[in-house]
């Protein structure tokens, strides 16, 4: 359930701001009110880096300012540890009896 709810959080996040780079962009190209880069930068803290650099590359949109390409990934690695973290501590035991020894091992080394 936890794992559901992780994923569905994670994807929700990174669309909302995949698509508010894709705006941004447009509303660059037209000259109208922008959405603010804190706005940006708050949504690639609660954990849609992954969605803004996608955005990023293939709208060609802020690739070029190196503040969001620090922040997005200073983000990325932090949601990418708490994801660990969240395995570790509320997952871990309830997909460890499934994997085969070897694999157990991989995941605790990564783990810890």
């Amino acid at each position: 359930m936890l794992t559901k709810i992780i994923l569905i959080y994670y994807f929700a996040v990174n669309i909302v701001l995949f698509l508010a780079m894709a705006a941004d962009k447009s509303k660059a190209k037209k000259g109208k009110w922008r959405i603010p880069e804190s706005t940006l930068f708050i949504m690639s803290f609660l954990g849609g880096a992954a969605g803004g650099f996608a955005a990023m590359y293939l709208f060609h949109h802020k690739n070029r300012k190196w503040s969001f390409k620090i922040i997005f990934a200073l983000s990325l690695i932090l949601h990418f540890v708490l994801v660990l973290f969240i395995i570790n501590t509320f997952i871990a035991d309830s997909i460890m009896p499934f994997l085969p020894e070897s694999q157990n091992d991989f995941i605790f080394s990564v783990i810890q």
